[in-house]
C-alpha cells in the first residue's frame, strides 16, 4: 500500500505527464510561421498564436473546429486533440487567402497499434 505522501506525489507526476505540450505559431504580416507544424497524434497539445501584425486575426480551422480572435500585438491559447495521423488545415479568416497554414499529426514511430 502506498504512503499518502508517496501517493500523492505520483498523482502530481501523472498530471504533469498528461499536461498538453505547448507550440507556438506566430502570426507576421499576415503570414504564419511556421506554415506547417507537426505534433504527435493521440495527444492534446496547446497552440499559443502570437500576433505581432498591429491588425487583429482570427485563428480558424474547419478541420479541428476552432475559432478564436486574436488581438493586434497579442497571443491566445488554444487545446487541441488528441488528433488523429493527417492534415489540419487552419487560416486568418480576416486573410483567408494568404495568412494558411497547416498541423500534421503523426503517430510516433515505432509505436503499436
Amino acid at each position: 500500500m502506498l504512503k499518502p505522501a508517496l501517493l500523492a506525489t505520483f498523482t502530481l507526476l501523472c498530471a504533469f505527464s498528461a499536461h498538453a505540450q505547448d507550440y507556438v505559431i506566430t502570426i507576421k504580416a499576415h503570414q504564419f510561421s511556421p506554415k506547417e507544424l507537426t505534433v504527435p497524434a493521440g495527444v492534446k497539445v496547446k497552440l499559443i498564436i502570437k500576433n505581432e501584425d498591429a491588425t487583429p486575426a482570427e485563428f480558424e480551422s474547419n478541420d479541428f473546429d476552432r475559432e478564436k480572435i486574436v488581438s493586434a500585438k497579442s497571443e491566445i491559447s488554444v487545446f487541441i486533440g488528441p488528433l488523429d495521423p493527417g492534415r489540419y488545415a487552419y487560416f486568418d479568416d480576416f486573410h483567408p487567402d494568404t495568412t494558411t497554414g497547416v498541423i500534421i499529426a503523426k503517430a510516433a514511430t515505432g509505436a503499436a497499434l
